[in-house]
């Protein structure tokens, strides 16, 4: 399958994920609430490691449980492991392979903390450390970049997330598939937007709350398939400093959904787009945001917060798929990649 194949299918992955999954999540949860722990410790790397950026708001929001991201090195290179008094020790790797992650997980069982792998590998090096292994179940990925792995991460996050809450899943992530598809049928639009976006050497990529993810990993798309150079930043720090770069012609990137966060999210997009004259690409539910961008891509309306950036960042998939064909670029294949990536 090619990338695109891979961002078309996560619509049919999803359905596959809340069907499949369901048991194993129950269990998981229901094992999880039965312990004592007071935050949860996450280590991860590269896309994984945007997945665990949207734990640390969903988990925290949705669940009252703090998220700390771990520093892998320290396990490794500095034999200086922290105590973990109190934590869930999770690791979250499409492989399960890379030895630095492993390492956490193997020193949080060590120290008698729970362990938990997410990964689409469930027989993998990380898998085989863990008390308990949530398998993603994306199926094989055969391009570089990750796509339908890192939806389905997301997609593993929310499960647990709602499992723990409500014991099972709630109506509006149960939508997803819908929502996913939705905006996976404005292709021919985002594709009209790429075009103009064949120059592309640096951007800006913002997103906040939920979807501070969203900036990470759509700016790690961005320089995985299109060797753009992306640097990803809440609309809060974008505030505190880089905003200075911005001039007439400069890229920006946002994602914009509707929410706690908007009214900020659209005064800086104004500014941005009116006042500074960048040319800004923005996926959003509310039409205020798509009108103060030069491009806009639309969401569902009802689109909830919590669970958008798994569809935006579908859009965004796609946009870099498209501005990476533009360039004439091999988009299944980046130069000095490969599908997994083993760090010490």
């Amino acid at each position: 399958m090619t990338m695109r194949d891979e961002i078309l299918e996560q619509p049919s992955v999803f359905e596959r994920v809340l069907s499949e999954n369901a048991a194993d999540v129950a269990a998981i949860a229901a094992g999880l609430n039965d312990l004592d722990f007071s935050y949860a410790l996450i280590a991860a790397r590269g896309t994984s490691d945007n997945a665990a950026r949207y734990a640390k708001y969903l988990w925290a929001a949705h669940n009252r449980l703090p998220v700390a991201l771990a520093a892998p090195s320290l396990f490794t290179s500095y034999q200086s492991p922290p105590a973990l008094d109190g934590a869930l020790v999770v690791g979250i790797s499409q492989s399960g392979e890379s030895p630095d992650l492993v390492a956490v997980v193997a020193e949080g069982r060590r120290q008698g903390r729970p362990t938990l792998a997410i990964t689409n590998e469930p027989e993998s090096p990380l898998a085989a450390e863990a008390d308990f292994v949530l398998d993603i179940r994306a199926g094989e990925e055969t391009a570089v970049a990750a796509t339908k792995t890192y939806t389905a991460q997301l997609m593993a996050v929310a499960m647990l997330s709602d499992y723990r809450r409500y014991g099972a899943p709630s109506a509006e992530l149960t939508r997803t598939p819908e929502l996913m598809a939705s905006v996976l049928e404005t292709e021919p639009l985002i594709a009209d937007i790429a075009k103009d976006f064949a120059d592309l050497r640096s951007c800006a990529v913002l997103g906040r709350g939920f979807n501070h993810s969203t900036a990470f990993e759509w700016a790690l798309k961005i320089q995985e398939v299109t060797y753009a150079l992306a640097h990803p930043y809440s609309s809060a720090d974008f505030r505190h400093g880089p905003i200075a770069v911005v001039e007439p012609g400069f890229s920006l990137m946002a994602a914009a959904p509707d929410g706690p966060l908007f009214g900020d999210m659209l005064a800086l997009l104004e500014d941005v787009s009116k006042q500074r004259h960048a040319r800004t690409v923005t996926i959003s539910n509310r039409g205020e945001a798509l009108e103060a961008s030069r491009y806009g891509i639309p969401l569902p309306e009802a689109t909830p917060e919590w669970v958008s950036p798994m569809p935006i960042i579908a859009a965004a998939q796609l946009f870099t798929y498209h501005l990476g064909t533009i360039k004439g670029l091999d988009t299944e294949k980046p130069r000095g990649l490969s599908k997994v990536t083993k760090t010490t």
